[in-house]
């Protein structure tokens, strides 16, 4: 689940609309589910944007991910479009990352179960850290395209050549 709770409020509502088999899991809980389900072979994220070198900025938690993939062995494969591929971004140490209010971590808000039960959505906000607690919270990190397996765009699949730890995306672009 990552920040504002989109796995739970977003993708888990989108996958079975397009009757795509879904299992909602937090990130933290990723590397114990492919250790114990060796059927696992790729985890497929999205990208908010794609640097000419294949490096991508997502959603924070995106990084650790490509990390547990790799160590499982499973493909790590991001989903964009064109759109978001920045060939005026070089590579990722380029991208900045913005920083968001710490409350976004501090307090959640959502509806009193009970509630929802009896038709009433009041939404509430709750205080999940002591008062004075501080928090980091960025936006997106970057993942390497030294641990992305495959970019796939609506243009097609983008590997890279063989030896090569980054992509040409300049050349996907391009129709190469």
């Amino acid at each position: 689940m990552r920040p504002y709770n989109q796995g739970a409020r977003l993708t888990a509502f989108e996958l079975p609309t397009e009757e795509i088999p879904a299992q909602l899991v937090f990130d933290s809980a990723v590397s114990a589910l492919l250790r114990s389900d060796p059927m696992i072979r790729a985890i497929v994220v999205g990208a908010d944007r794609v640097a000419a070198n294949g490096d991508t900025a997502n959603k924070i938690g995106t990084y650790q991910l490509a990390i547990t993939a790799r160590y499982h062995g499973c493909q790590f494969i991001v989903a964009a479009p064109t759109t978001s591929v920045d060939l005026h971004t070089k590579s990722g140490s380029d991208i900045v990352i913005e920083e968001r209010n710490e409350a976004e971590i501090l307090v959640q808000s959502g509806f009193e179960r009970q509630g929802v039960l009896e038709g009433r959505l009041e939404r509430v906000e709750v205080q999940v850290a002591p008062v004075g607690t501080r928090a980091w919270n960025p936006s997106f990190d970057v993942t390497p395209a030294e641990l992305i397996s495959a970019i796939v765009t609506e243009r097609g699949v983008v590997v890279k050549q063989p030896g090569a730890c980054e992509f040409d995306m300049a050349g996907h672009m391009r129709g190469e």
